[in-house]
């Protein structure tokens, strides 16, 4: 199996990439590991279908024949030049291309507090995701914290399908969260966006500068501890959905060899204006580039497919939406920013790692990540520290560790495949 251009993530990214390089005649291929196209923003389920620009971009995999879309795919390792080890439901093969997008996007940062373990508690973008996932919320009282846009959208997500939305959370302080909707006037597609959001939910209490210090709860949480200042308040709930924001998912382009840059959400792929990283013909687009938005993504997906295509006048031509939203991204960073009190909210007996049972006071022992690791198994079982290694970086200031091939479990009959 061999693409002219191949893509990695069916987002608003990998979507538009594939668009342009379908219209343009190029054999085109684009894996995702979800069952459905769309990413974490479109993701589909039983009570969501797509609608709007999510649809429009998701019925352009079914208009051109040239398109191949493997669903419930995920790449297993990079196994030489050119080519890309995947496996699904049924079995591992290897998938070959001329030139290659990443579109990888981003995942949730959590970090440590007492309860973070508790049955009930997720991420807010997890919340959402199962949520669409024909999960019940009907009548359940859910209490979202953390930071960012993204608390908004899941409030939302969780009030369409019936729950009680019994507080938003958010650390970063009024201050900087009224400069930032003040700027929301530059980027009208946002500022409408955010207006209906906070129409909706105009009842809701909404505790700016102010973060979950404890979940409690006996089999599953049942209240939180929030503290505002010198000020602190229990808020009870059935579910507690909390994160801090996201870092862009950068295995793969690690494998591949891209170098990456430090931005505001961390470290991202480096790429030029192009949307090309350092390795030829490899390309880049969306949140493994830097979190920025569904917009942004999508400009940066269409500049990636026209210039590996060669069409470098209809890449440029988007060059000033991009600047646009890459401004309005500068700014969301600024002002969701993360305070220095939320590294001290893990007691000593808090699990850092929840695959390998390492505790908060275990792993803040040692001097580095690697240290950690070969200390304490921090990081080593099967999500190879793609939730402590982002807490560790955060908490103790450590270089974050990188995942290995295989990227995920794999099937040892994958393996062989290599």
């Amino acid at each position: 199996m061999k693409f002219d251009v191949l893509i990695i993530g069916a987002g608003p990214a990998g979507l538009h990439a594939a668009s342009v390089a379908a219209v343009a005649g190029a054999r085109v291929g684009i894996i995702d590991e979800n069952a459905l196209p769309g990413g974490q923003i479109w993701r589909q389920g039983p009570r969501h279908v797509p609608k709007g620009a999510a649809r429009a971009a998701i019925e352009v995999l079914a208009r051109h024949d040239n398109i191949t879309c493997l669903s419930g795919t995920r790449v297993v390792q990079v196994p030489g030049e050119r080519r890309l080890l995947v496996e699904d439901a049924t079995r591992g093969f290897r998938i070959g291309y001329d030139k290659l997008i990443v579109a990888t996007g981003a995942r949730e940062r959590f970090l440590p507090y007492p309860g973070w373990t508790l049955p009930g508690v997720t991420g807010a973008g997890g919340l959402q995701a199962l949520i669409k996932g024909g999960m019940p919320v009907r009548g359940e009282r859910i209490v979202i914290a953390g930071s960012g846009p993204l608390l908004w959208a899941a409030a939302v997500t969780a009030r369409e399908q019936g729950a009680q939305v019994a507080a938003i959370v958010e650390q970063a302080a009024a201050g900087d969260v009224n400069r930032f909707a003040r700027g929301l006037v530059r980027t009208p597609a946002k500022l409408v966006q955010a207006l209906r959001m906070r129409f909706d939910l105009r009842a809701t209490p909404y505790y700016r500068g102010a973060y979950v210090a404890e979940a409690s709860g006996e089999t599953s949480v049942t209240h939180v501890r929030v503290r505002r200042g010198d000020d602190e308040m229990r808020i009870d709930c059935d579910r507690l959905a909390c994160a801090y924001g996201l870092v862009p998912n950068l295995q793969i382009g690690l494998a591949l060899g891209c170098r990456v840059a430090d931005t505001p959400a961390g470290a991202a792929l480096s790429v030029d204006e192009w949307q090309a990283t350092s390795v030829a013909d490899v390309y880049a687009a969306g949140e493994c580039t830097g979190v920025g938005g569904m917009e942004l993504s999508a400009l940066e997906g269409r500049i990636a497919a026209y210039a590996a295509l060669g069409n470098r006048g209809e890449a440029r031509a988007l060059f000033g939406g991009r600047e646009r939203y890459r401004r309005f991204a500068r700014r969301m960073h600024d002002a969701f920013a993360l305070a220095p009190a939320l590294r001290t909210l893990a007691a000593p007996d808090t699990i850092l790692c929840r695959c390998e049972d390492v505790t908060f006071g275990e792993a803040s022992q040692h001097r580095t990540w690697r240290d950690a690791k070969l200390h304490t198994r921090c990081g080593m079982g099967p999500c190879q520290g793609r939730i402590c290694g982002e807490a560790a970086a955060f908490c103790f200031d450590w270089e974050p560790g990188g995942q290995r091939a295989p990227f995920s479990p794999a099937r040892i009959a994958t393996l062989l495949e290599a």
